[in-house]
């Protein structure tokens, strides 16, 4: 076995939680995942820093909460500063250590810099898969717009299973050599619109699927935009009889990723290297899918979007397993794992913390909350912030009403309990919790008086 590991991360685009076998929630197939989860260790409690696909992807080169690098939003929607390179992020740490590193697929992290900036020796996006699908597919067109539909393509020309076939690639020419390698996958599945190829575009009967926790919220008494978000999908009408099969697309868009990962997995275990990888399952957010009545995941920090997979195997290092329910996050949190996993003390953990202390079995009690953020997208700017524990969910929503919901008693997060009196200091105690979290992050908004006094004082209505 290796002294220095090989690193295979696998980071899917809108994954939610509970739409994983090993959640436990619903009956959806992940095999390859689950496996994953049996082997090594399953996070409970991860969320992202922010559910946004960019700003996401920024946080996990960097370390850093999105906020504190200016990336508010996608950054192809209104111009923001992106991440720029740094000497201390873990990929640029990897690659003067000498491992090999490669990123391939979805790459919208900076504007103004390329993979190899960030220390990526090598990149493959989805030119190449562009050009095949236009010369094998020429009539190739989809007609249901974000609801999605079965795809014609076949699965081996899929991008999800294209995909897999250059990790494999990747894989079988750096295990001929002697230098360690780390291979990051970026997915665009199963992202919206989900178009399943066969057999996954029919695995699932929408008559079967049940509906999210989430599902039935009439939005009373919150927040205006979540109404207005209805509306501007054109959404407002729509029961479970119409969402159900949009629900089952995404299931089999989930299958089909989940797939593709066991391609790759066994594609290690046929080179023999399967117990000497570090191998970590994520995404950078989840999906509304129907949740709360609305589609994709802006304007709102419910658990649809802001929980997310977080898998890593190492038997070198990860009880198998270990059923994790500390509270971390999995954008911020894997760099400062991987520096201290490889032993590179060089890599600056920036707002992230290492999880291999809690990948070993020991407990972290103090990890007992999540903070999450958002600043609006495609229908206007709207900044939010969250935290999560065990028995609350409060957001922080600076221009309109805050949001209270119980977490045991209201999982689909549906009854906004904000106007309780009876509940006023638990308001004020999660608010401090939640501003003393954004200074250490540097949030913007949590520097000036102007927005703090909501927060320290209960200047709210």
């Amino acid at each position: 076995m290796s002294e220095r590991p090989n690193i295979l991360l696998l980071v899917a685009d809108q994954h939610r939680w509970d739409a994983t076998g090993a959640a436990g929630r619903f009956t959806i197939r992940t095999p390859n995942i689950d496996r994953l989860a049996a082997e090594g260790a399953f996070f409970e409690h991860a969320f992202t820093p922010m559910p946004v696909c960019a700003p996401a992807r920024q946080s996990l080169l960097s370390g850093i909460a999105p906020d504190s690098l200016g990336a508010l939003w996608n950054n192809d929607f209104i111009p923001t500063p992106t991440v720029r390179p740094d000497p201390g992020y873990h990929t640029a740490a990897l690659a003067r250590a000498g491992w090999r590193c490669a990123l391939l697929g979805k790459w919208n992290s900076s504007l103004t810099h390329s993979p190899a900036d960030f220390g990526f020796g090598e990149h493959i996006g989805w030119q190449e898969h562009a050009r095949m699908i236009a010369e094998k597919y020429p009539e190739l067109s989809y007609r249901n717009g974000w609801f999605g539909e079965p795809s014609p393509v076949a699965l081996e020309d899929s991008k999800t299973h294209w995909m897999a076939g250059r990790a494999c690639e990747f894989i079988r020419r750096s295990s001929a050599e002697d230098a360690p390698w780390y291979l990051r996958v970026d997915f665009t599945d199963p992202h919206l619109p989900c178009r399943p190829s066969e057999p996954f575009a029919s695995m699932y009967d929408p008559d079967m699927i049940e509906p999210w926790d989430s599902f039935g919220d009439t939005l009373e008494g919150k927040p205006y935009i979540q109404r207005q978000q209805r509306v501007n999908w054109n959404l407002e009408r729509l029961g479970w009889d119409d969402w159900k099969a949009c629900v089952a697309r995404y299931y089999g868009m989930v299958s089909q990723v989940d797939d593709a990962v066991g391609r790759v997995l066994d594609c290690l275990k046929a080179l023999g290297r399967l117990d000497d990888t570090i191998i970590i399952y994520t995404t950078d957010h989840g999906d509304l899918c129907g949740g709360h009545g609305m589609l994709d995941k802006h304007y709102v920090l419910y658990d649809d979007v802001t929980r997310v997979p977080l898998i890593i195997r190492w038997p070198r290092a990860a009880r198998a397993g270990l059923r994790i329910p500390e509270y971390v996050c999995n954008c911020l949190d894997l760099g400062a794992t991987l520096g201290e996993l490889t032993g590179l003390p060089d890599v600056n953990p920036g707002h992230g913390r290492s999880l291999a202390p809690l990948i070993a079995g020991r407990r972290e009690p103090e990890r007992d909350c999540a903070v999450i953020s958002a600043n609006g997208q495609q229908f206007g700017l709207y900044s939010q912030r969250a935290i999560r524990t065990d028995e609350w969910l409060y957001i922080w929503n600076m221009t309109d009403t805050d949001e209270l919901y119980s977490v045991p008693d209201d999982p689909g997060q549906k009854k906004n309990l904000i106007r309780d009196p009876a509940l006023a200091d638990t308001v004020a105690a999660l608010r401090r919790r939640l501003h003393a979290e954004l200074v250490r992050r540097d949030d913007p908004f949590a520097k000036t008086g102007w927005l703090t006094c909501q927060l320290l004082y209960g200047r709210k209505l």
